[in-house]
């Protein structure tokens, strides 16, 4: 009865959804209290209605149910339990199950922690969520209903997909789809703002921490898909420009621009139109990554689902929600006018112009994932859009972006002195220099390796300066370092360990794309090879046997060039999964804080040789630190607390002007 549980339960989730939807924003039209007070309950109703459903497909897929034909496309017998709660997301129709669960709790989120916000932004807020909700579980249930039964009963399941069957599969889907779908929070706000005729501080204020939450799971989660397939796939790399991985990757640029377009409609009160078509576009390229993934347009590993009518509804529903809310905002955005002016030479221009090469930024990826797809559909050739044009456009935009990163926050608002901020930063600008010399001679290294080391200096160190300036400022009170290190807003914190993020990001990328080595080698049992510094021996191979696999598991004793005792052990794998009849390589990976030694398995030769791929990455582990401490910051900077104590001070004031004014009565 699971499966008939859950199909009610997602039809019950659509009706409350129309509830959600509409009334509330009937009720903030016509002034009505009582139907805007319906957002709230509707939406904690619609999460638990979602919930629901979801624990009766993992109820489904743990209990080996093959009458539903979403189990056994996706699940088996002999699957582990975990991969089997894994393969709720597995495939099409479980992913965009997750999509609307993840979309239900957002709205959970933002109902129960907006209390103090006023009840018609409540009301708009959490209906434009409803609107998005109607659409995702319409597709759910007439497109890809994952409790569809199959008669008679399989029995066995076809297996997940094998490069789905890693730990890494559990977390990755579930914290890329909460960033997804986060920017539908900050897509809600700021139609709340368009149709409501308040943009200001206040709703920045109120917008800010949900995107930054959004923004840092979001980053969890490209960062966890980059590491699953850096050891998953078996070859070594981490970023393919894959058209599915940039579609997650312009959401989180456009996000980025968000994030800092917030903060300057926050202190300052201006960028208000450009922050409210951020927040459309970033929830637009959210909804345009899952029509890459869903269509069927795209061969990847990471793409669901060949039908073309799923494909056709995302489009339209795309169509609808940019094209509707772009039409609001054309109709609006005059009404909410531009803000504050500010100096050529400010912190709001430095972050303008930061925003630009953000966008245009998520416009170069924007247009290599597309222009390929555009003219295979009209017919016009086939052509291939890698790594090549990606890394000749993106980066040279990035440089500058990083220089701004150093430079903008010693900057003062309004209006700020070039020659101050020059005094402050020579003598870093001095050492990135100096770093960068170092990593072009004594590493004997390119010339862009030299500049990738210098910039992500200039980002440090100045992170660094603007964090003294905090906590030893040159007028110092009669305060402890303690009492000063409290003193920091959550925002402020978490502005420097993200910036700081991103200097060990670029410095990591910057030396593992510029110091790596790999060779291939065809190695008998005893053979070695020797790469970089160290001599890699073939020592033993035996045979396993998984819970759905076999593989063969080698041993390879890692020893100085020169001889001498063993330093690492590795042990990787080439399995194979007898119900998808697949193989796969399971690489090993003595991981360091200054580098990675890699082994791979590929193919046996007739001559009885295995064909072995080794790699030394030096600084592999700094891409993975700066990711995470680049999230870390989103989250200590969403969870400052003055976002909420001030959202109950508006709250108060506008209660308090409201009571002391004559209401007209409802009609």
């Amino acid at each position: 009865m699971s499966a008939e549980l859950g199909q009610l339960a997602l039809a019950l989730a659509l009706a409350v959804a129309c509830v959600q939807a509409l009334l509330p924003l009937l009720g903030a039209w016509r002034g009505r209290a009582r139907w805007m007070a319906l957002a709230r309950p509707a939406a904690c109703a619609q999460a638990l209605l979602v919930s629901l459903a979801s624990a009766a497909l993992v109820h489904a897929l743990v209990s080996d149910d093959f009458s539903l034909r979403y189990v056994v496309d996706n699940a088996n017998s002999q699957l582990p339990v975990w991969f089997k709660v894994a393969a709720y997301w597995g495939g099409h129709e479980g992913s965009v199950l997750l999509w609307i669960q993840m979309l239900a709790l957002w709205g959970l989120a933002v109902a129960g922690f907006s209390r103090a916000l006023p009840a018609p932004v409540v009301a708009r807020v959490l209906g434009t969520m409803g609107l998005i909700g109607i659409g995702f579980l319409c597709f759910l249930l007439f497109t890809s209903n994952p409790f569809e039964r199959q008669w008679p009963p399989a029995a066995d399941g076809h297996d997940l997909n094998p490069m789905l069957q890693d730990l890494g599969m559990i977390a990755h889907p579930p914290l890329l789809y909460m960033g997804y779908v986060g920017f539908s929070v900050a897509f809600s706000f700021a139609i709340a703002a368009l149709l409501g005729g308040r943009l200001d501080a206040a709703w920045a204020r109120w917008t800010r921490p949900w995107t930054l939450a959004a923004w840092a799971c979001l980053t969890l989660g490209i960062a966890l898909g980059s590491a699953w397939a850096y050891y998953v796939l078996g070859w070594g790399g981490w970023w393919f420009w894959d058209a599915v991985e940039n579609a997650s990757f312009m959401p989180w640029l456009v996000g980025s621009a968000l994030l800092h377009s917030l903060a300057v409609t926050e202190k300052r009160n201006s960028f208000r139109n450009w922050t409210v078509l951020l927040a459309i576009v970033a929830f637009s390229l959210s909804l345009l990554g899952t029509f890459l993934v869903r269509s069927g347009v795209l061969s990847s590993v990471h793409s669901f689902a060949n039908d073309p009518r799923r494909g056709v509804y995302i489009l339209i529903f795309l169509a609808l929600v940019s094209g509707g809310s772009l039409a609001l905002y054309a109709w609006r955005a005059p009404q909410v006018g531009l803000g504050r002016r500010f100096a050529l030479v400010s912190r709001e221009s430095l972050l303008m112009l930061n925003n630009v090469l953000l966008a245009v930024a998520a416009g170069t990826v924007l247009l290599g994932t597309l222009y390929p797809l555009l003219l295979d559909a009209t017919g016009l050739g086939r052509i291939s859009v890698g790594a090549p044009y990606f890394e000749t456009v993106f980066v040279p935009l990035m440089a500058p972006l990083l220089v701004l990163m150093g430079i903008g926050p010693l900057l003062t608002w309004k209006q700020a002195s070039l020659r101050g901020v020059w005094r402050r930063l020579r003598v870093i600008a001095a050492v990135s220099v100096a770093l960068a010399l170092w990593a072009a001679l004594v590493l004997n290294t390119s010339v862009g390796v030299g500049l990738g080391v210098a910039v992500a200096a200039w980002v440090l160190l100045a992170t660094a300066a603007e964090a003294l300036k905090w906590l030893w400022p040159a007028q110092r009170a009669a305060s402890t370092l303690r009492q000063r290190l409290r003193g920091v807003p959550g925002s402020q914190w978490g502005m420097w360990v993200a910036h700081a993020g991103v200097a060990v990001f670029v410095a990591g990328v910057t030396l593992v794309k510029g110091l790596e080595s790999a060779s291939d080698h065809s190695l008998r049992i005893g053979d070695s090879a020797v790469l970089g510094a160290q001599r890699f021996t073939f020592a033993e191979l035996t045979r396993v046997q998984g819970p759905n696999y076999v593989a063969a598991r080698a041993r390879f004793d890692v020893t100085p060039r020169d001889g001498g005792p063993v330093i690492a052990q590795l042990w990787p794998e080439k399995r194979f999964y007898p119900v998808q009849q697949m193989p796969m390589t399971d690489a090993a990976i003595d991981r360091g804080f200054w580098r990675d030694l890699y082994v791979s398995l590929a193919e046996a030769t007739p001559q009885g040789a295995w064909v072995v791929r080794l790699q030394v990455k030096p600084f592999m582990n700094w891409v993975w630190a700066g990711a995470v401490l680049i999230a870390l910051g989103g989250a200590l900077a969403a969870a400052d607390r003055r976002y909420r104590s001030a959202a109950r001070r508006e709250a108060a004031a506008a209660t308090s002007a409201s009571s002391s004014h004559h209401v007209l009565p409802s009609t």
